[in-house]
């Protein structure tokens, strides 16, 4: 009888809904169904929110799966019932999560279309029992590769290149095309193709939702892609359906996944305090504003706008006209443009503008800040006084964290930062955020990955994946190298004795691999920040 006891007070305490605040009473309340557990999809968002002075209210982390373990769609559906909807100000919900479990999730199909749809009524629910909640909602165009996991690498490129190529309508793509046909598994190829085609149907359910007014704005990203595939017809059908049916304002199709949540976290701020800064996008080079960036579909011009107009901003020509300067790097194999680039960062700071700073990897080979440009930042003592900052992995990525986070901030500044009891709290959150950037995009990214791999290699010998114990010491190796690395960087960041706000120095700094790769990281420490009387 014990057990049972307890057993049923630990399901009970699992489908609870969110507890009562007993800390401190936040400016907004936010539900977040987030695209999976990691830490970009998660971890970001969440503390992205707390510039806003946002307590974000998130379903049980064991419930969001792990890698290609799916999150458990039916577990989060039964929380969501439980929760008092009408207490948030805003709902961001992932659709690939209740639909799939996930980000990985979607990319098999394991989940039958009847069932996706299904389990995407809730959002029905909830607007039945909040009529008035703003609901942001995010789908996934999925993306022409497979996810790696160690068990498909014999043709997990040849169907990426299938899917690329199948579209093309010369002899030589036929034959390639037939060629790949033949070598790919007949099973793993109609999997994909019943993925696809289950997607596709789902997203097309989410536009319908829009129209009946259960969601409140969506954006359906592409994943990581080309400009030519078979996810090009997926994505000109539902710009035709959302044409068709006059929501254009309504819905944005746009690429990126992973960031996705915080562009609509910076929406679901800039609407609720009613608040749309203007944003002036400067280019370190024309040519690379007009190129498409590695896994990217359009010209990164078009990205960046796209993505502005998604955080409910609006993008401006004149400087003079703007709220915030958004400058975007993409020149790091031309040596010479870190410096004058910096110099003109530094230049408007000190006229008083606001401005967010997003490095771009324009050959997608390091993924992360680059070497020349970051030191000219951190020598001139300017991160800390920018309102956003990123540099990882894809440009919409990049683009898709430091654009929001200074957005975000933006808002602070204009409608909360007037609340004296409030400054402490939001400043912290804004430099947490701003410092996590830089030792993960470049301290952990360029500088210590690359060690870390070949680390790995050595642990896992003749494995292709990384056991748990294998992990922990790649684990206790990254963090042994980033300790005085992260010491390094707090001491640039806070050299400017002019600024008003003091911080302790950050303190209990924890490294985690949540996936088991590397490719990932989730990064966190302590951080109390004052402002000077």
């Amino acid at each position: 009888m014990k057990v049972a006891f307890c057993l049923i007070v630990a399901l009970l305490s699992l489908y609870a809904p969110a507890r009562a605040q007993t800390g401190p009473h936040y400016s907004t309340r936010i539900l977040f169904i987030p695209l999976d557990d990691r830490p970009p999809c998660l971890q970001f968002t969440e503390r992205m929110g707390l510039i806003g002075d946002a307590q974000v209210i998130t379903p049980p982390k064991e419930l969001l799966g792990r890698f290609t373990t799916p999150g458990q769609s039916d577990k989060i559906i039964a929380w969501l019932h439980q929760q008092d909807v009408q207490s948030f100000d805003a709902a961001i919900v992932a659709l690939d999560m209740l639909a799939y479990g996930g980000l990985v999730g979607s990319r098999t199909h394991r989940v039958s279309s009847a069932d996706a749809l299904k389990h995407l009524e809730i959002l029905r629910e909830v607007r039945e029992k909040a009529p008035k909640l703003p609901i942001y909602a995010q789908g996934v165009i999925m993306r022409l590769a497979p996810t790696a996991d160690g068990k498909n690498e014999a043709h997990r490129q040849k169907l990426a290149d299938w899917a690329e190529i199948t579209v093309a309508t010369d002899a030589p793509s036929k034959a390639r095309t037939a060629q790949l046909e033949r070598e790919i598994p007949a099973d793993v190829l109609a999997d994909y193709k019943q993925a696809r085609e289950r997607n596709l149907k789902t997203n097309q359910k989410a536009i319908d939702f829009v129209r009946e007014g259960i969601i409140t704005y969506l954006i359906l990203g592409q994943d990581d892609a080309k400009p030519q595939g078979i996810h090009v017809a997926d994505r000109e059908s539902l710009i035709a359906q959302v044409n068709q049916l006059g929501l254009t304002e309504k819905i944005a199709i746009q690429p990126g996944a992973d960031e996705v949540s915080m562009l609509l976290m910076a929406r679901a701020l800039t609407t609720h305090y009613r608040y749309a800064p203007k944003i002036k996008a400067v280019y370190s080079s024309e040519k690379g504003s007009q190129t498409v960036m590695p896994f990217e579909d359009r010209p990164l011009r078009q990205t960046v706008s796209f993505h502005i107009r998604a955080t409910g901003s609006r993008e401006v020509d004149n400087e003079r006209d703007a709220d915030v300067l958004f400058y975007v790097y993409t020149s790091r194999f031309e040596g010479s443009r870190a410096g004058p680039f910096a110099g003109e960062i530094e230049s408007k700071l000190r006229q008083g503008a606001r401005v967010i700073v997003a490095d771009i990897d324009p050959r997608g080979d390091v993924q992360g800040g680059d070497a020349a440009f970051t030191k000219a930042l951190e020598s001139r003592q300017l991160l800390a006084r920018l309102n956003g900052y990123a540099s990882w992995n894809t440009a919409g990525n990049t683009i898709g964290t430091a654009l929001p986070q200074g957005v975000i901030f933006a808002v602070a500044q204009t409608k909360l930062l007037t609340n004296k009891s409030l400054t402490n709290r939001i400043r912290t959150a804004q430099h947490w955020f701003t410092l996590h950037r830089v030792v993960d995009d470049f301290y952990y990214h360029n500088l210590i990955r690359k060690q870390a791999n070949e680390f790995a290699r050595q642990v896992r010998r003749s494995s292709n994946v990384m056991t748990d114990e294998m992990t922990q010491q790649v684990e206790a190796y990254c963090l042994n190298r980033l300790q005085p690395a992260f010491r390094q960087l707090v001491n640039h960041y806070f050299a400017d004795s002019s600024q008003t706000v003091r911080c302790k120095e950050p303190a209990n700094l924890r490294f985690d691999l949540p996936w088991n790769r590397t490719f990932e990281a989730e990064i966190d420490f302590d951080l109390t920040c004052t402002t000077v009387p």
